[in-house]
């Protein structure tokens, strides 16, 4: 007997997510549970950027977060995850200052307070559909807690963190060369800065010597070879190497810059290469930073020729107001008709470009806010010695963080923006003097506070212990839940974010800010291209959850996730998940129409189970054991195929099949007892799954018999001992090996499974013998034989397929549609492939390493392979040989 079920014949996802969520931030089941007693557990969202919707990665990154803190809920962790947003300055601003330009209004046209009025705008835009795509996606994030890292809170912080910085001496200003991103008119870290081949050239150039009558090499010139010939009217020096003895005579000596007439010095540097080129090379200190530092070893003027915008200034004479490469053009022109220009060679060569708005990056002399970078990262070195150190998953990227650290340069943190955290500096209009400090100076008319903000990094360093409330250390989030557990970010912001995280975190609260770091690659396409808006193959999420819903992307993003490496994105692969979500839904909706009489699943004693049950609930306690271990150690790729494979295999083809022999039976209680199994086996199911797809398990769970609480804060599955049993997986091994066995002969044969046929197993294993005597109806039910023979003592009939199970040989006598040749043939390839699998496992056991190093477990399971596989090749070939003997 079946009951109707509100559950349709196919898997629909947009019914079964439509309004689902809503449903749990109402209900609160995303808070903390607040049980002081229970391990607390962290987790803080790499906040994204306010520029626009979130893209793949973003959904990879959170649906791994989401499955972390999911599970650690389930198993009765006090949990919290954080949400939040970054201001993200260059990239925010950018964005709208392109808005605006298609107005034809420039920031300055409206001033900085109206300018910032519009970006405020713009996030509050923007977060709102951060907030819809959350939710699409199912993210149980508690939003009680969000922050921004523009809100009161986090700006206190970051003046704390800037004055406390200044006062130790770590922060400090300074002129130096910067990467000058000349559209946004800003300052760059170094790696902000993507480098990529662009067609440039070689430009060989004359100086003259200053001393008319004076020749070197019998040329009154010297050659110098350029890139960049608009920087040429910034040149204080030309170098050599000290120990170049072909110029020694000319050290001292001075030349004439071309197309401007200041005399420039010849010194000798240890910079130069002297290798490269000429061996001569000219020093321009404001626009190159190798330069800057012969220029300060030498006490060379610094003359910078370009505005903010990279136009030509002052200092370029009649090239003023020009753009540099305008400015180029017109410069080569003149060196070409005044005989300065020797040759002109083309290369491809790497040029900076921004981050953020894709221009070429200029090296400019500015007046800029650093951290002395030193001592923290010397620091973040010291702790990753240490018990309390970052653990990186995978571990080799602990080594590309400790490489970044031990060569860490001065951090550049200003940047010349309206939209971020103003730098809390003031200079006195008077006397010039600086102050520093988290409020403004009293007398605030007689101060001017520099108009720069602070890199974005620099606020987003602080996330992990800003968002829990410091600081306020005695914050109850603060003290509850910092350190954080896990972070999971890509691979790609180590640099940028990791290692800022870490030094900041130990500098300012003496802990590491998360105890791991989960590091994984980039989304690619198909054909393992990045994906970009050039390329044309980028895709939108919510697209595809539009198409197959949240959990099959959440599927698809957790089953191909391995720690560190990238992933291809497949509509194929998206194909598969919606199928096996679907195969979840039918198997569930079965399960479901056959529980009339259960109503509360609860085990039958274990002496009432058949074989049947003994296994699978053996075989459901190994995939909930493997299954937590993955998650321990972040292989979600692994526990996807133990999920499946169990589901797909072992529930949906074997069980539920099994299922239907007994429910169609006349033994009732047999029913109440396979009823409970099977709805115990799916409530147990439906909790593992419930971390990567949470809509469609909750949506089957409440339609199961149970009190009606939320899958959200269920108890995730534990090992039982008690229902460990070897001799029921042994058994039905036997089983399923007699019937896949029994089926690929009928295939093989063109014999079809409703056809009878006779059924002869040859075995003198007693065990073997009472397995499938007690599973007559198994066997009946699943290879239909006609007649059935079991013993030691069968023969194998002439024109007859064959068929070798452990401990056993199977023969189905089909003498109208066999032909021994094609018999030969497959029994040839039988034994060739079980020559292979037991070479296999020899040369494995015979590997010392493999054998001292495994768990014991393990070799032993290798053994029984052995045995196995050297007992199913020497039935195979006494099958082929008697076969043979036939055919003569």
């Amino acid at each position: 007997m079946t009951k109707d079920v509100d559950m349709s014949t196919k898997y629909d996802p947009q019914s079964v997510e439509h309004g689902r969520y809503q449903k749990w931030v109402e209900q609160g089941q995303f808070k903390p549970n607040g049980d002081q007693k229970a391990k607390p557990y962290s987790i803080v969202i790499p906040p994204p950027n306010v520029t626009g919707k979130l893209h793949l990665g973003h959904a990879w990154d959170t649906t791994l977060q989401d499955m972390l803190i999911r599970q650690k809920r389930m198993l009765g962790y006090d949990t919290v995850w954080i949400p939040g947003m970054d201001h993200a300055g260059i990239a925010t601003q950018a964005k709208v200052e392109a808005k605006l330009r298609e107005q034809g209004v420039s920031r300055y046209d409206l001033g900085r307070e109206k300018f910032v009025d519009q970006v405020w705008e713009w996030k509050d835009e923007y977060a709102d559909t951060i907030h819809q795509q959350w939710a699409k996606m199912g993210l149980s994030l508690d939003y009680d807690r969000e922050r921004f890292t523009l809100d009161e809170g986090l700006s206190k912080a970051v003046k704390k963190v800037f004055v406390t910085l200044y006062e130790k001496g770590l922060i400090y200003r300074g002129e130096y060369i910067i990467n000058w991103d000349p559209q946004a008119r800003t300052a760059l870290s170094d790696i902000e800065v993507e480098h990529q081949d662009d067609q440039g050239a070689f430009y060989h150039v004359k100086y003259f010597f200053a001393d008319e009558g004076f020749e070197f090499n019998g040329k009154n010139y010297i050659e110098i070879a350029t890139t960049r010939p608009e920087t040429m009217f910034g040149d204080v020096a030309i170098a050599v190497h000290p120990s170049d003895e072909r110029y020694k005579d000319i050290v001292g000596k001075e030349v004439i810059l071309p197309l401007q007439g200041r005399h420039l010095p010849i010194i000798a540097d240890q910079y130069v290469d002297p290798e490269f080129g000429t061996g001569m090379v000219k020093i321009t200190p404001a626009h190159d930073p190798n330069d800057f530092q012969v220029g300060n070893r030498h006490d060379l003027k610094r003359i910078n020729t370009m505005n903010e915008d990279a136009s030509m200034n002052e200092n370029a004479g009649k090239y003023e107001g020009m753009d540099r490469f305008e400015a180029r053009k017109a410069m080569v022109k003149d060196l070409e008709e005044q005989d300065y220009m020797i040759k002109i060679d083309p290369i491809v060569h790497s040029v900076g470009h921004s981050e953020r708005t894709g221009v070429q990056v200029e090296s400019r002399l500015s007046t800029q806010w650093f951290v002395k970078m030193d001592k923290l990262a010397q620091m973040a070195l010291d702790n990753q010695k240490t018990d309390d150190k970052v653990n990186f998953i995978p571990e080799r990227f602990e080594h590309t963080f400790n490489q970044w650290m031990e060569n860490a340069h001065d951090w550049v943190i200003s940047r010349q923006l309206w939209w971020g955290h103003q730098i809390p500096a003031w200079y006195n209009k008077q006397t010039g003097e600086v102050y520093v400090g988290e409020e403004a100076p009293q007398d605030v008319e007689n101060w001017e506070q520099d108009p720069d903000v602070l890199d974005t990094w620099f606020s987003s360093a602080l996330w992990p212990f800003t968002t829990m409330g410091w600081p306020d250390e005695n914050s109850a989030d603060f003290k509850r839940y910092f350190p954080t557990s896990t972070l999971v970010t890509g691979y790609d912001i180590i640099f940028f974010w990791v290692a800022r995280m870490i030094f900041q975190s130990l500098e300012f609260t003496g802990k590491r800010p998360f105890k791991d770091v989960l590091l994984h690659g980039l989304i690619r396409d198909e054909q393992g291209r990045k994906m970009s808006k050039s390329l044309g193959n980028g895709i939108d999420p919510m697209d595809v959850i539009d198409k197959y819903g949240a959990d099959a992307l959440r599927w698809f993003l957790s089953n191909g996730s391995t720690a560190g490496q990238d992933l291809r994105f497949s509509y194929d692969k998206m194909d598969s998940a919606w199928n096996f979500i679907n195969k979840i839904w039918n198997a569930s909706r079965y399960v479901i129409m056959n529980l009339d009489q259960v109503e509360q699943p609860k085990l039958p004693e274990l002496s009432q189970l058949t074989l049947a049950d003994k296994w699978i609930l053996s075989r459901l306690n190994k995939t909930v054991e493997q299954v937590t271990h993955f998650f321990d150690v972040y292989d979600f790729g692994e526990a996807g195929r133990a999920m499946y494979t169990f589901i797909w295999d072992d529930f949906c083809d074997w069980y539920i099949e099994m299922s239907k022999e007994i429910l169609n039976g006349e033994d009732e209680q047999a029913k109440v007892n396979t009823q409970n199994v099977l709805a115990y086996v799916l409530d147990q199911t439906l909790r593992l799954l419930h971390p990567v797809m949470p809509f469609v398990t909750e949506k089957i769970w409440l339609s199961m018999p149970h009190d009606g609480q939320s899958l959200v804060n269920a108890e995730y599955p534990v090992v039982h001992a008690e229902l460990e049993n070897q001799d029921a997986e042994a058994g039905m091994d036997h089983l399923i090996g007699l019937i896949k066995a029994v089926r690929n002969i009928r295939s093989e044969a063109g014999a079809p499974m409703s056809s009878p046929v006779d059924l002869l197993i040859k075995t003198d294993s007693t065990k073997l013998m009472q397995l499938f005597n007690e599973n007559r109806d198994y066997i009946d039910r699943f290879c239909h034989p006609a007649n059935f023979e079991l013993g030691a003592d069968v023969e194998a009939p002439k024109l007859s397929m064959s068929a070798v199970i452990t401990d056993g040989e199977i023969y189905i006598p089909l003498a109208e549609l066999v032909n021994l040749e094609d018999e030969i043939a497959r029994l040839e390839k039988e034994e060739a492939k079980y020559e292979q699998e037991v070479n296999r496992v020899v040369k494995k056991l015979q590997n010392e390493r493999f054998v001292s190093n495994a768990p014991e477990e393990v070799v032993a399971a290798e053994r029984a392979k052995q045995t196995d596989y050297e007992g199913k090749l020497e039935a195979t070939k006494r099958r082929l040989a008697d076969i043979k003997s036939e055919s003569k």
